[in-house]
């Protein structure tokens, strides 16, 4: 046999669930030819030894943005080097499938993405230059001629695909005509033909327009009403496709309504739904407790439904640069900050100097805190409705001109700031010395300390704070549920807020607790399961003819892999700013994509990001 490689004595576990064995894998032409206890070699096949490492498939990440990060630096570095080999695009309604859309008075990429998935303009326009395309077919077309290290499967946005129908302006400020309707139906309907996944919408209310004169309208899809989303749905069951959906938390009704879409029994066939997120957030158990409720009664024999929503598998550690995170657009006050260019400092500070501002934020701040009231009993239930944390003693130090402030939480740099109020000489560090006093005696409380502090570091300040997932054993429960999908990853977004590039290392961590088996099943479920969902064939699994694309994983080093620590912040020059990153050397000691190494433990090849070994993967009915 003339194979191209050999992996030689990887215990090879194949995706299945099943137990690993050990053995060779050959690979010829970029797929899988042949599998065995020891395979004979060619005289032109190479051979990688493996022994004490495990060969697993290429992982699948079913949440990401990295449709942008495609652009500028095809070979995906930040996905690759922890074993994703595949990535869902298209997410949230927003994408590029129909290239940059752009006209005088437009520019949906920069518009849509910027506030939605806190990237810097900067890069978005840079993204959207590259956006030569204008339909979806070309998108397609496009992704298969990048020498992409990753492959890229698509949904098509339904954000997108109103500005292309409607544009922008009447995207937002009014209903789409019959006509319209019927235009939108049709491209959606060649999507699909094409190989699309479906159709990706959005209702979370943290997701606005960044630029004038639309900075209070939210994104396009959230002004579609019921009919419109089930015109679409109808399309998208018909062929047996996926619906990608984040529910409308402020309007419970619709939201109930929308999800009971994925019954067959109410519409004739099941319909796919894949909706964010069953994570147990820190402020509201109930959020948590609604959607394993629908998860339950949507999947039951009652309403025959194929309804999954996604689970994260770390903390959901959320990072703020001063005001700008995204969870802050949840209180309108902070919002007002988030809506001034990134660059505007001014802006920011003109606002936090409005006395009436301060007092409004005073009182937000306090809100339930204390008192006989109905605000008072939800914080004590943990059933409030706010996103970002009001409690200094959440909120810790990760970068910041006083170094000493380093992993602290403020509620201990605000007890600092009270005793040099009393003792200025205590306080010996000059950074911190020179911060109080540009905050002034003043200070009556701890959210109004919160504000002199955004005030006096705006963006240098950088801090986070955990919003969910906090429990270990709740976080296990949910990768583990069988009515739920691991994988709210959101992979490419967030670029300086979230770090979950190796949310599937962790999950396959949590796996291994539970010995081989636990592992084999977690990989299971990051690999063939949601292939099979999203119909996505060949796709992670080692068997004969399958696409080449495998891992190997140190079992050793990733039973000590700690994610919470493996968060870096860098300079990507493909971005020209900085970014937060994981980093999980050791524990990946090489990924093959195409039949080709890309990754080999320390480092990337000379083939990744410069050959087309990945592409756009199609999803069959």
């Amino acid at each position: 046999m003339q194979w191209d490689l050999i992996i030689r004595n990887a215990k090879v576990f194949d995706g299945s669930g099943k137990a690993g064995r050990t053995g060779d894998v050959a690979l010829k032409d970029g797929v899988i030819a042949a599998i065995g206890g020891r395979l004979p070699t060619s005289p032109a096949a190479q051979v990688h030894d493996a022994e004490g490492q495990w060969l697993i498939p290429g992982l699948l990440d079913i949440h990401t943005h990295e449709d942008l990060e495609a652009e500028l630096e095809p070979g995906l570095p930040e996905v690759v080097r922890h074993g994703t080999t595949s990535v869902v695009v298209g997410n949230c309604s927003l994408g590029l499938a129909f290239g940059a859309q752009r006209t005088d008075a437009q520019d949906p990429i920069v518009d849509c993405f910027a506030r939605v998935e806190n990237i810097p303009k900067s890069v978005l326009s840079r993204t959207a230059d590259q956006a030569t395309w204008n339909k979806p077919s070309s998108y397609l077309e496009h992704l298969d001629a990048l020498p992409l290290a990753a492959n890229m499967a698509p949904f098509l946005p339904h954000s997108m695909l109103r500005i292309e129908v409607m544009g922008l302006e009447d995207s937002i400020s009014r209903q789409p005509t019959k006509a319209e309707l019927g235009q939108m139906v049709g491209i959606l309907e060649e999507a699909l033909q094409d190989g699309y996944l479906g159709l990706s919408t959005d209702g979370l209310p943290l997701h606005f327009l960044a630029n004038a004169p639309n900075l209070k309208k939210r994104i396009p899809t959230q002004y579609a009403q019921f009919g419109e989303y089930k015109l679409l749905t109808d399309v998208v069951r018909r062929y047996d496709r996926v619906w990608q959906m984040t529910p409308a938390t402020d309007n419970g009704a619709l939201t109930a309504k929308l999800f009971m879409l994925s019954s067959g029994r109410l519409y004739g066939r099941p319909l796919k739904v894949t909706a964010l997120a069953a994570i147990d957030s820190v402020n509201n158990r109930s959020n948590l407790a609604r959607a394993l409720m629908f998860a339950h009664l949507l999947n039951s024999k009652a309403l025959n439904g194929n309804f999954r929503m996604q689970s994260l598998s770390a903390p959901f550690r959320v990072y703020s640069e001063g005001p700008i995170s995204p969870l802050a657009e949840g209180n309108y006050l902070m919002r007002q900050l988030i809506e001034t260019e990134l660059e505007d400092v001014s802006a920011r500070r003109a606002i936090l100097d409005d006395p009436d501002f301060v007092e409004a934020f005073r009182s937000m701040w306090e809100r339930g805190k204390s008192g006989f009231n109905i605000a008072h009993l939800r914080r004590k239930l943990r059933l409030e409705n706010d996103f970002m944390t009001r409690d200094l003693n959440d909120m810790v130090i990760f970068r910041s001109p006083v170094a000493i402030w380093f992993n602290q939480p403020m509620a201990w740099i605000y007890h600092r700031y009270l005793i040099w109020r009393q003792q200025p000489d205590v306080i010996d560090d000059a950074c911190e010395a020179a911060a109080f006093s540009n905050f002034g005696p003043e200070i009556r409380d701890d959210g109004e300390f919160f504000l002199a502090m955004l005030r006096h570091f705006d963006t240098d300040l950088h801090w986070h704070y955990v919003a969910a997932n906090a429990d270990p054993k709740k976080v296990r429960e949910l990768l583990l549920h069988p009515k739920l999908l691991p994988g709210f990853n959101d992979s490419g977004a967030h670029v300086t807020n979230m770090a979950f590039f190796d949310g599937n290392l962790r999950a396959l961590k949590i796996g291994l607790g539970d010995g081989e088996i636990g592992f084999s099943q977690m990989l299971h479920r990051l690999t063939q399961e949601p292939a099979a969902f999203f119909g996505l064939p060949g796709v992670g699994r080692i068997e004969l003819g399958a696409r080449a694309d495998m891992v190997l994983i140190d079992p050793d080093c990733l039973r000590q892999y700690d994610g919470e620590q493996s968060i870096r912040y860098i300079y990507r020059d493909a971005f020209q700013c900085h970014q937060l990153v994981n980093r999980s050397d050791g524990v990946v000691g090489g990924v093959f994509v195409g039949g080709e190494q890309v990754w080999d433990g320390a480092g990337f090849t000379a083939a990744h990001g410069h050959r087309q070994l990945a592409g756009s993967l199609r999803a069959v009915s």
